[in-house]
């Protein structure tokens, strides 16, 4: 059976006739850079996220960059935040001037772990970006006590959390600012490229939604030297209609977890993702680990089984960062993880037995280790 890592068409073709009709209107108001659709939007998904406020934007990278910039990030400060993420979380910190100091994760939840982050704050520590990885918020009560008593800011890197909840309290909700990304193939994806920021504080609010248009307080009024990152008209009139349907796509996804951990749970040398005992899981990937993981996700391909990695290269092994020195060795935890991750197939319209199918070739795979993983499964 021919199983895709992701099926954006089958979730677009359920909702057609909604996203038609909400980008006809776009058109019809040519609202087509911020305006109202965007208002929209920002207060529904403000309302979702239990925070006062929600800043539509360009992309969850430009959450992060502008979150850091309104907060005071600049050059000579530093940020702790994690090597086991995308890059955009670390990109955002530099292009602000500051140096990102990465602290290891925890291993059962691949979030940063709090208990390594007071060996890393210096006079030049600035800010924290915990990072929601995969779906599963970090463990924020340590990670804010630490700051509250440091005086460092906390921005929410939850690109990958939309509706994960720690102790009930939603992504985005608990720091400074939570950022997001809407890319695609994300819980709550646009067509195209856009993404938020929340908060509760109306001076941060303020600050990046003149950040956003230029530095403009009104139009030819430039209080702060700003940046075109606002959000499409079209982008904020799909991701309303999307934001109805979040809660019942997180579901399925829980779902479909469940099974996965069902099917696979004893299975030798398979390490499944945990969920923490005091967090809501959305499981934005359902990543395993294993050895041998390449040629695995290989053999899986030839199967029609479409698998995914994420990440192979932690940040601070990335060529762009090697100023840093920071060699193999310097975080065991991410290190590991980047080579034994691998990402089973995971969305709302996933079938059961699409699930069935993969766990049935991955177990083949997984049991005979030795098998000649050049011949077709």
């Amino acid at each position: 059976m021919h199983v895709p890592f992701l099926n954006l068409k089958a979730q677009h073709e359920a909702l057609k006739q909604e996203i038609n009709s909400a980008i006809a209107e776009v058109i019809e108001s040519s609202a087509f850079a911020g305006g109202p659709f965007v208002t929209r939007f920002e207060q529904d998904f403000a309302a979702y996220c239990s925070t006062k406020y929600a800043i539509g934007l360009g992309s969850g990278t430009e959450a992060l960059w502008l979150a850091l910039i309104a907060l005071g990030v600049g050059p000579g400060d530093e940020v702790i935040t994690v090597p086991s993420t995308f890059m955009a979380t670390a990109e955002a910190i530099s292009f602000c001037g500051a140096t990102p100091v990465f602290v290891d994760i925890e291993e059962r939840t691949y979030t940063l772990d709090p208990d390594l982050i007071e060996a890393a704050i210096t006079s030049k520590t600035k800010a924290i970006i915990p990072v929601h990885l995969f779906g599963q918020m970090a463990d924020m009560d340590p990670i804010l006590e630490i700051a509250r008593n440091r005086g460092l800011f906390v921005v929410e890197d939850a690109c990958q959390a939309h509706g994960a909840e720690y102790k009930g309290l939603r992504a985005g909700s608990m720091g400074d600012a939570g950022c997001f990304s809407f890319y695609p193939g994300k819980n709550l994806g646009a067509l195209g490229e856009a993404g938020a920021l929340v908060t509760n504080n109306p001076r941060l609010k303020e600050q990046v939604e003149m950040l956003r248009d230029h530095g403009q307080r009104k139009k030819y009024h430039h209080a702060l030297v700003g940046w075109n990152a606002r959000m499409d008209g079209i982008q904020g009139a799909v991701l309303q209609v999307k934001l109805k349907y979040l809660e019942r796509g997180n579901e399925a996804r829980r779902a479909h977890a469940r099974l996965y951990s069902k099917m696979l749970d004893g299975e030798v040398g398979v390490q499944l993702p945990n969920e923490a005992a005091d967090r809501r899981h959305v499981y934005h990937l359902y990543p395993v680990r294993i050895q041998n993981r390449d040629a695995t996700l290989e053999a899986l391909a030839r199967a029609g089984i479409h698998c995914g990695i994420h990440y192979p290269i932690p940040v601070h092994l990335q060529e762009a960062y090697r100023e840093l020195n920071l060699g193999v060795g310097s975080f065991p935890v991410a290190e590991r993880c980047a080579l034994e991750f691998m990402s089973l197939p995971m969305f709302p319209e996933l079938t059961q037995s699409q699930i069935e199918s993969v766990v049935g070739e991955f177990k083949k795979l997984s049991r005979n280790p030795h098998r000649d993983t050049s011949q077709p499964v």
